[in-house]
Protein backbone atom coordinates (compact mmCIF):
# COMPACT_ATOMS: atom_id res chain seq x y z
CA UNK A 1 0.00 0.00 0.00
CA UNK A 2 1.13 3.49 -1.03
CA UNK A 3 2.54 5.54 1.93
CA UNK A 4 1.78 9.63 2.33
CA UNK A 5 3.38 11.61 0.93
CA UNK A 6 6.75 12.57 2.83
CA UNK A 7 8.37 15.97 4.19
CA UNK A 8 11.25 17.36 4.42
CA UNK A 9 14.18 14.64 4.81
CA UNK A 10 12.56 11.89 4.37
CA UNK A 11 12.84 9.26 1.24
CA UNK A 12 9.78 9.88 -1.16
CA UNK A 13 7.82 6.05 -1.62
CA UNK A 14 6.17 4.87 -4.30
CA UNK A 15 2.38 4.62 -4.64
CA UNK A 16 0.73 2.01 -5.36
CA UNK A 17 0.51 1.27 -9.01
CA UNK A 18 -2.41 3.47 -11.32
CA UNK A 19 -3.52 0.38 -13.30
CA UNK A 20 -4.13 1.35 -17.58
CA UNK A 21 -7.99 1.93 -17.80
CA UNK A 22 -8.46 0.61 -21.72
CA UNK A 23 -10.47 2.90 -23.25
CA UNK A 24 -13.68 1.40 -24.06
CA UNK A 25 -13.66 1.00 -20.40
CA UNK A 26 -12.57 4.19 -19.60
CA UNK A 27 -15.66 5.99 -21.75
CA UNK A 28 -18.13 3.78 -18.77
CA UNK A 29 -18.44 6.36 -15.81
CA UNK A 30 -19.42 3.35 -13.57
CA UNK A 31 -15.72 1.74 -14.56
CA UNK A 32 -13.08 3.09 -12.08
CA UNK A 33 -10.00 0.90 -11.97
CA UNK A 34 -12.14 -2.64 -12.02
CA UNK A 35 -13.06 -1.31 -7.71
CA UNK A 36 -16.54 -2.05 -9.26
CA UNK A 37 -15.71 -5.59 -9.59
CA UNK A 38 -14.24 -6.36 -6.17
CA UNK A 39 -17.23 -8.03 -4.15
CA UNK A 40 -15.12 -8.43 -0.97
CA UNK A 41 -15.37 -5.07 0.95
CA UNK A 42 -11.95 -6.13 2.18
CA UNK A 43 -10.26 -6.12 -0.44
CA UNK A 44 -12.06 -3.24 -2.16
CA UNK A 45 -11.08 -1.24 1.14
CA UNK A 46 -7.51 -2.18 0.47
CA UNK A 47 -7.13 -1.45 -3.29
CA UNK A 48 -9.22 1.83 -2.96
CA UNK A 49 -6.89 3.04 -0.12
CA UNK A 50 -3.95 2.33 -2.29
CA UNK A 51 -5.59 3.98 -5.22
CA UNK A 52 -6.31 7.00 -2.82
CA UNK A 53 -2.90 7.36 -1.88
CA UNK A 54 -1.60 7.17 -5.33
CA UNK A 55 -3.40 9.88 -6.37
CA UNK A 56 -2.94 11.92 -3.28
CA UNK A 57 1.00 11.32 -4.31
CA UNK A 58 0.87 11.97 -8.16
CA UNK A 59 -1.15 15.27 -6.98
CA UNK A 60 1.18 16.00 -4.94
CA UNK A 61 4.14 15.24 -7.27
CA UNK A 62 2.52 17.41 -10.17
CA UNK A 63 2.01 20.44 -7.85
CA UNK A 64 6.41 20.51 -6.65
CA UNK A 65 6.75 20.26 -10.91
CA UNK A 66 3.90 22.99 -11.52
CA UNK A 67 6.09 25.21 -9.07
CA UNK A 68 9.49 24.28 -10.28
CA UNK A 69 7.96 25.31 -13.29
CA UNK A 70 6.54 28.38 -12.10
CA UNK A 71 10.04 29.42 -10.56
CA UNK A 72 11.91 28.72 -14.00
CA UNK A 73 9.39 31.07 -15.58
CA UNK A 74 9.72 33.69 -13.90
CA UNK A 75 13.64 33.34 -13.53
CA UNK A 76 14.55 36.75 -14.09
CA UNK A 77 17.55 35.39 -15.43
CA UNK A 78 15.57 34.38 -18.50
CA UNK A 79 15.09 36.66 -21.31
CA UNK A 80 11.59 35.34 -22.06
CA UNK A 81 10.81 35.11 -18.44
CA UNK A 82 7.14 35.99 -17.36
CA UNK A 83 5.05 37.56 -15.07
CA UNK A 84 3.59 36.21 -11.95
CA UNK A 85 0.29 37.22 -13.38
CA UNK A 86 1.52 35.53 -17.14
CA UNK A 87 1.66 32.41 -15.13
CA UNK A 88 -1.16 32.46 -13.43
CA UNK A 89 -3.14 33.15 -16.03
CA UNK A 90 -1.79 29.99 -18.11
CA UNK A 91 -2.10 28.13 -14.81
CA UNK A 92 -5.57 29.18 -14.19
CA UNK A 93 -4.56 30.19 -10.54
CA UNK A 94 -4.69 33.60 -8.63
CA UNK A 95 -1.60 36.07 -9.19
CA UNK A 96 -0.94 35.70 -5.38
CA UNK A 97 -1.09 32.04 -5.22
CA UNK A 98 1.06 32.48 -8.39
CA UNK A 99 3.92 34.14 -5.91
CA UNK A 100 3.94 31.59 -3.89
CA UNK A 101 4.46 28.75 -6.01
CA UNK A 102 7.07 30.78 -7.51
CA UNK A 103 8.67 30.82 -3.76
CA UNK A 104 7.58 27.41 -3.43
CA UNK A 105 9.75 26.26 -6.34
CA UNK A 106 12.62 28.54 -6.14
CA UNK A 107 12.92 26.48 -2.91
CA UNK A 108 12.43 23.04 -4.31
CA UNK A 109 15.58 24.41 -6.93
CA UNK A 110 17.23 25.07 -4.43
CA UNK A 111 16.97 21.77 -2.78
CA UNK A 112 17.33 19.37 -5.95
CA UNK A 113 20.43 21.55 -6.10
CA UNK A 114 21.89 21.73 -3.18
CA UNK A 115 20.44 17.98 -2.07
CA UNK A 116 18.40 18.78 0.60
CA UNK A 117 14.85 17.45 0.73
CA UNK A 118 11.65 18.75 -0.14
CA UNK A 119 10.21 22.51 1.19
CA UNK A 120 6.46 22.22 2.73
CA UNK A 121 4.01 23.34 -0.36
CA UNK A 122 2.53 26.38 -0.06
Amino acid sequence: MAEPTPRRNEPRLRPAPLLFEPAQVADDPEHFFDLESIDDPRALLTRSTELAHAFRAAADRAVEFQAMAAAQLADPRRFDRLTTADIAERAEWTEDYAKKMVEFGRDLLRGAEGGAGHADPV
